[in-house]
């Protein structure tokens, strides 16, 4: 391993000053200069291939927290708890006294930020640590960071290696400054937050800190760049949206970018996945969850997707050109991907092959792992229920990935997506789950459904036991579980953003249900051909208001290789087993549910028209009056707009 001697490190690191003398006391600190060398840090001094990662907690003895263990293709890490292999979606806390409307440590855990700050450089003191930079962010606009992790947890540094771009010290010249920093520090989460997550936020004008507590990646080396980055964006003026990305070639080679956002489980990775087919080559559409019945769909030629970004999309100002669209790049290196769906050989052939052969050794979660043998990403852990663990993760370089974008190429969004977990619905049975195949909504509604994000229905990716199927609000953008600031800035930031580019088709997709029929992530990839072989835009003659004002239009006719749609699944009040009075029971609990979440956004603070928006919900207006304020552009032909009977 490459280590630098005290006076090195301090020549190049600019780092707070109790940082700097963690490093002046510690003999322990190992930097590796490549990827490689990380790698073989994860498995400590392992004879077996199995590297067992745990700490001595005063007053509960040793704790083992994962179990790292060397595959032919890659590193699998199981955590022991089955609580720690899902993010805790209220594991977020400030250490700081800049403005913020997410818990403060002092307030939530009693716990004095600067105690807690001492006492964790106390003990990275005394460990051996692998000390990294790393840019994050991606290629067009990259900010400076640096992990400090204990050694035995080496697979974390890793992870974000990985998701974001690992740099050598090697390469730095002269002075090196972090932007951010990321501690790692596991025993905490035992010693202070009673066994729980938690990632606690330090923010200045020119750092941000990350201390985390835990070792699950996600909510500090995924998500909490994520957070660094939305507190650059918030003093900066631009967004990193919670999105996944393409550029779509039809068979007639037209190029057409989809940007589809949602809250986790919404279907962004979907978004990137060819459409799945039966082995005669059917699409399976949707099984009527009554009766069994099955509907398949015969599709030739679809596009060629050319993927740009996964999870996180930067919209940087400097990015913006007068196009009328939003212009984006992809905001990180690598993608954290959630291999649920991929439940045995073939379900994914992409990210399988990539997988099995990789160029480099890649890193596994929650997925079994045999030393010396391969990883298989359909391979689940199974958890004490006897179940697979719902939350299976690879974590894939994007150069891997086949036909990908270049990460600094900005492309101009054609269609811009937001999709929602919706449950079976009924008259007998009503719940929210009323959206039609797809919904062409103005900015307005498009700006309302970000600034709730409606989690829905069975979300798999988080550890939240209160969610069961009913309705949660991720909040603005859907990426509000990560920012530390203010949500009405964010708020009004997202509503310029959306307003500033009228020329991208805003719509809704359903993923799960449409009524009473399961139709798992296919109406979005029916959806993505359809308007790609229209070059995002849609026929005026096509369009009705739905009778829920929240949904903007339904489709009345959606054919696709001459065949059509069932018109149950574009307008749902039309299916026999909810009718008109149940479509409006259901559309009455989404309605209710986005009036309660919209108060809070009623305060002085909030862009003048982003009230405007809001008192509309308020008092059920129609859609007419979000398109008086906010208009949609991409519609063509004549307007023959009609509104659904009652």
């Amino acid at each position: 391993m490459a280590k630098m001697t005290k006076e090195e490190w301090l020549k190049k690191m600019i780092v707070p000053e109790d940082l700097k003398e963690v490093f002046e006391h510690n003999k322990d600190i190992v930097v590796p200069t490549t990827k490689q060398e990380l790698y073989d840090l994860c498995f400590g001094t392992s004879k077996s291939g199995v590297h067992i990662v745990g700490y001595t907690i005063p007053g509960k003895g040793y704790v083992q927290e994962a179990e790292v263990v060397l595959c032919k293709n890659g590193a699998s890490v199981n955590f022991t708890e089955s609580y720690m292999r899902r993010r805790d979606p209220h594991c977020m806390y400030i250490g700081d006294d800049l403005p913020t409307d997410k818990p403060r440590l002092k307030d939530a855990w009693g716990i004095d930020p600067a105690d807690l700050r001492a006492g964790t450089m106390n003990w990275l003191a005394k460990q051996n640590l692998v000390v990294m930079p790393v840019s994050i962010g991606g290629k067009a606009h990259g900010y400076s960071c640096l992990i400090v992790c204990p050694e035995n947890a080496a697979f974390f540094a890793y992870a974000l290696a990985n998701i974001q771009e690992f740099v050598s010290v090697e390469d730095i010249k002269g002075k090196y400054e972090p932007r951010s920093i990321i501690y790692v520090a596991p025993p905490f989460r035992h010693t202070h937050f009673n066994g729980k997550q938690a990632c606690v936020h330090t923010r200045s004008k020119t750092l941000h800190e990350v201390f985390s507590y835990n070792l699950y990646p996600g909510p500090s080396a995924k998500k909490g760049v994520f957070s660094i980055l939305l507190d650059i964006g918030e003093q900066e003026g631009w967004i990193t949206n919670h999105a996944s990305a393409a550029l779509l070639e039809t068979p007639y080679e037209h190029e057409i970018v989809f940007m589809h956002e949602g809250a986790s489980g919404g279907g962004k990775s979907e978004m990137l996945e060819d459409i799945r087919r039966e082995v005669d080559n059917r699409v399976k559409l949707a099984t009527h969850t009554v009766t069994g019945e099955e509907f398949y769909l015969n599709l030739g030629d679809t596009c060629k997707i050319f993927p740009i970004a996964d999870d996180m999309v930067n919209a940087h100002t400097d990015l913006q050109d007068d196009s009328g669209k939003l212009v984006i790049v992809d905001a990180e290196y690598g993608w954290f991907l959630r291999v649920d769906g991929d439940n045995y050989y073939g379900n994914i052939p992409l990210y399988e092959r990539i997988s099995i052969h990789p160029d480099e050794p890649l890193e596994f979660f929650n997925i079994e792992g045999t030393p010396g043998a391969t990883c298989l990403i359909w391979e689940h852990y199974i958890e004490e229920n006897g179940k697979p663990c719902s939350n299976p993760r690879v974590i894939i370089p994007r150069d891997m990935i086949d036909n990908i974008i270049p990460g600094d190429e900005p492309l101009q969004v054609d269609v811009r997506s937001f999709g929602v977990r919706m449950p079976p619905s009924t008259k007998e049975h009503p719940d929210y789950g009323v959206m039609g195949f797809v919904q062409i909504v103005p900015p307005a509604l498009a700006w309302l459904w970000r600034l709730v994000s409606p989690r829905g229905f069975k979300n798999p990716s988080i550890e939240d036991k209160s969610a069961g199927s009913g309705l949660k609000a991720e909040g603005v953008g859907s990426y509000w579980p990560f920012a530390t600031g203010q949500k009405v800035k964010q708020a009004n930031m997202l509503l310029h953003q959306i307003v500033g580019t009228p020329n991208t088709l805003n719509i809704l997709i359903p993923n799960q249900h449409i009524g009473v029929y399961n139709v798992g992530f296919t109406a979005e990839w029916v959806v993505r051909e359809y308007l790609a072989r229209r070059m995002g835009t849609v026929n005026a003659k096509h369009l009705v208001e739905a009778r829920c004002p929240l949904f903007g239009y339904s489709l009345n006719e959606l054919r696709i290789d001459g065949q059509h749609m069932r018109l149950s699944w574009l307008r749902p009040e039309l299916q026999s087993t909810i009718g008109r009075e149940g479509y409006d029971q259901c559309a009455k609990i989404l309605t209710d549910f986005f009036k309660e979440e919209l108060k809070q956004f009623m305060v002085p603070e909030l862009d003048p028209l982003g009230r405007q928006i809001i008192d509309l919900c308020m008092n059920d207006a129609p859609l007419e009056e979000y398109l008086k304020l906010t208009p949609i552009n991409k519609i063509t032909g004549r307007h023959e707009h009609t509104r659904a009977k009652r």
